[in-house]
């Protein structure tokens, strides 16, 4: 998988795509694999980094993977409360998807 921004961009995109269109092993794949490269490129508290893990953790909740998704979205909403702050736009965002 490439490092680049844009890359990582248009492979979320279509990971979206993917999502769209109940293709969830597909989407999940290239989810994963946009988390590993942004671990490692950006690290694991980078605002994308978090943003990416969000994606995946809502492809797991539309398959009724209640528990990945859940363990996901509360590893993001902390994350986002330490980085960003309780107020930032995407730490609301997070709340709100765990809600």
């Amino acid at each position: 998988m490439q490092d680049y921004p844009d890359t990582l961009a248009s492979i979320t995109n279509l990971a979206s795509t993917f999502q769209n269109q109940e293709q969830w092993r597909k989407a999940e794949e290239l989810l994963v694999g946009v988390i590993e490269t942004r671990k490692r490129v950006l690290g694991q508290d980078h605002p994308d980094t978090l943003t990416s893990i969000g994606n995946l953790a809502s492809t797991y909740g539309s398959q009724g993977r209640w528990t990945e998704a859940e363990k996901l979205s509360v590893q993001t909403l902390e994350m986002s409360k330490m980085v960003l702050g309780q107020r930032h736009p995407d730490t609301l965002r997070s709340m709100y998807n765990l809600a």
